[in-house]
């Protein structure tokens, strides 16, 4: 049966017709078919991979703002000054909310219901709004910018709607997050405990759970800005109060929660290495939740100026009362050094894991290859983000800032590449070459260092020719990588020779039980959990080294 019924007169009609017109014809309905069925599904995977797409143009988008960015601040071509604060604008909105955010979430909402043993995720059709609230408000944001909207534009009309599109974002996003913490919370499989939750479910859930928490005060924010702005514009500052209330949802350490579900891949990946249990799985846990801490951030950003006992912006020193540095360690502390504790604490937790074993090859998954490198990247950023917020060092005002948020956006999309591609399998039923992947790794590293490295340099530096342009090359080389992975992803899934492996990893987890791709409702039946590593329990060559639940 199809979607549209035909009249007896159109019937009659399409006999009379040639049979390549009709072909045609056919063909046109099953597109508009298929459009119509991505459009509208509640398949977890189909909506997780929107999400990826989207994400993944964001980045193609981004990096080419930062190109025209490099080009004018490496004098080797003028770009028009009225247009600069939009570009400014877009860098930030595109690094955040069009690559950052998307990729996260979308490879969760892909993954996540498999790892758990699910059917399906909670509330599909709530994720699925989310989506469409994200790339409407994302589309919006946009349109502003190109029309000198902004934090910095000078059309009203256009701000009003800059901000108002960050607020559709913000609804969409927390739509996508409760749908996500909804399901690792309630849709387990029988047997799995929060204990044993697979590493990369709990990074959603402690991103998904983050995000509950900043996107309703980033809301209330926008909402204040938004009737502010369009009434007296005295109590929050007008356009340029954007910058003033909101700018820590675009900055460190606020992005340091979007990134979990990167270094969540890399915790995924490290086991699968030499093929082993994972020991003391709470200890891996408490790193990622330490990173979450950075949750807090938006909430203590927007009550800071009413705390005694800290300092301005979360900063510390600046003066010279050692009280006074005293009191701003703490906030400083928690919100900059805990999760840079946290990431340390998964690194080396994934080190100890990847091992060698003796008489074992190893067996190198991109989860890991990519999951690593972007780790490395995020923790350059954190360890940025930690110095930039020492006052003493004179680095506001410089582009050190902007160096870290690129390390961690760059650092998280490669850890995202390496979860597409692990579990490309699931969703496509294709396996990625990985003598072509491995590469593609490498050269995300170098853009990524190139591309945030200098900008670290500059600001104690402050002769900016020579770093912009290293940081210049740094973005095209990022631009080249986005493409070239695309571009091996769609080449692999036309070919029709490709193998459709269940589990090409030999892995640990739920998700590698089902055919590949996983079809729609994931599981014929659902299974029961008897341990953390549920797939080495029914594998006679699994490896006799116990894990612990805990």
């Amino acid at each position: 049966m199809t979607t549209i019924d035909p009249t007896s007169d159109a019937v009659g009609h399409a006999g009379d017709r040639s049979d390549d017109v009709a072909a045609a014809d056919s063909r046109a309905e099953l597109l508009l078919a298929g459009i119509a069925d991505w459009l509208t599904s509640t398949d977890h995977k189909r909506i997780g991979r929107l999400f990826l797409g989207g994400g993944f143009i964001g980045l193609l988008a981004t990096a080419i703002v930062n190109i025209v960015l490099g080009i004018e601040r490496g004098d080797i071509a003028t770009v028009d000054g009225d247009a600069i604060a939009q570009l400014l604008d877009a860098q930030r909105v595109g690094l955040v909310f069009g690559t950052l955010l998307p990729l996260s979430l979308g490879l969760c909402i892909a993954v996540v219901p498999l790892q758990l043993g699910a059917r399906s995720l909670a509330f599909p059709r709530l994720a699925a709004t989310g989506f469409w609230m994200w790339v409407g408000g994302l589309v919006f944001s946009v349109i502003a910018l190109v029309n000198d909207g902004g934090g910095l534009g000078g059309d009203a009309d256009m701000v009003d709607l800059f901000i108002a599109s960050h607020g559709l974002m913000a609804i969409g996003l927390t739509a996508a997050a409760g749908s996500i913490a909804t399901s690792v919370l309630t849709t387990r499989a029988p047997g799995m405990t929060m204990r044993r939750v697979p590493f990369f479910s709990m990074s959603a859930l402690i991103t998904a759970l983050g995000l509950l928490l900043v996107m309703p005060v980033l809301l209330g924010t926008l909402t204040y800005l938004f009737l502010d702005h369009r009434n007296a514009r005295t109590g929050f500052g007008g356009n340029t109060g954007i910058y003033e209330w909101a700018l820590w949802v675009f900055t460190q350490p606020t992005t340091f929660l979007f990134a979990i579900p990167a270094i969540g891949v890399l915790a995924e990946g490290a086991p699968l290495l030499f093929r082993l249990r994972t020991p003391a799985r709470g200890v891996m846990f408490a790193g990622l939740g330490l990173i979450g801490v950075a949750a807090f951030t938006g909430v203590a950003q927007q009550s800071v100026h009413n705390l005694p006992w800290a300092g301005s912006d979360l900063y510390i020193g600046g003066g010279d009362d050692l009280r006074d540095k005293l009191a701003d360690a703490v906030p400083w502390a928690m919100f900059n050094l805990l999760p840079l504790l946290g990431l340390v604490v998964v690194v080396l937790m994934s080190l100890f894991l990847a091992k060698p074993v003796k008489g074992a090859r190893p067996n190198l998954s991109p989860a890991f290859a990519f999951g690593f490198l972007g780790a490395g990247m995020v923790l350059m950023g954190m360890l940025g983000t930690a110095l930039f917020a020492i006052d003493d060092l004179a680095l506001q005002g410089t582009v050190f800032e902007e160096g870290a948020l690129i390390y961690v956006t760059y650092g998280a999309a490669l850890g995202i590449m390496g979860g597409v591609a692990f579990w490309a399998p699931k969703l496509w039923g294709r396996t990625l070459p990985a003598g072509q992947l491995l590469p593609l790794a490498g050269l995300g590293l170098i853009a990524t260092v190139l591309a945030s490295l200098p900008s670290y340099v500059e600001g104690f530096d402050t002769s900016r020719d020579i770093y912009s342009i290293a940081v210049l090359a740094g973005h095209v080389l990022m631009a080249l990588t986005a493409l070239a992975f695309v571009a091996l992803l769609a080449t692999t899934l036309r070919n029709d020779d490709a193998d459709h492996a269940d589990d090409p990893y030999d892995a640990q987890t739920l998700e590698w039980t089902t055919p590949s791709p996983a079809p729609h409702g994931n599981f014929v039946d659902v299974p029961t959990v008897m341990s953390a590593e549920p797939l080495l329990d029914i594998k006679p060559t699994a490896s006799t080294t116990t894990g612990s639940d805990a």
